[in-house]
């Protein structure tokens, strides 16, 4: 990741939950929001394959209350960061049977600016008084949204 993405991220996750993160940091992060992007795309074309299409919409994606509420919180941030320019180059698609419609296409961004959001919160809910989360605390905040998405 180049050294501006980083200070950017950095400045991300000071924002969104008071953390302070560092260049380990961030490669978990990228490959937690790699995992959860892939499992949200195998459901979502699980659910284009049963409405018998090819393309997978929009609305495909299983984006559930919270992750729709992380997402308008990233929208907010991003504003004053710019970090959907640096997700979508982050974002690794998965090789897919199906394709992605624009719009979808379009919208993973704001997707893994939502799930960044929900994991730097909920590693601050898991430890309040952390400031600096250790492996520990990251490892645990994945494995809930592990069970969870």
């Amino acid at each position: 990741m180049p050294v501006i993405a980083v200070s950017r991220f950095e400045h991300f996750f000071r924002a969104a939950a008071g953390l302070d993160v560092d260049k380990s940091d961030l490669k978990r992060y990228s490959d937690f929001v790699n995992r959860k992007l892939y499992d949200m795309l195998v459901v979502a074309e699980a659910a284009a394959k049963s409405n018998r299409r090819d393309v997978i919409q929009p609305w495909d994606l299983p984006i559930t209350k919270g992750l729709q509420e992380s997402m308008h919180d990233f929208r907010d941030l991003d504003e004053e960061l710019d970090l959907a320019s640096i997700l979508a180059e982050l974002a690794a698609l998965p090789p897919l049977d199906l394709t992605l419609s624009e719009e979808t296409e379009a919208r993973l961004p704001a997707v893994s600016g939502g799930l960044s959001v929900a994991l730097a919160r909920a590693i601050r809910v898991m430890e309040p008084a952390r400031k600096n989360p250790a492996s520990e605390e990251w490892t645990r905040t994945i494995r809930v949204f592990d069970l969870l998405l």
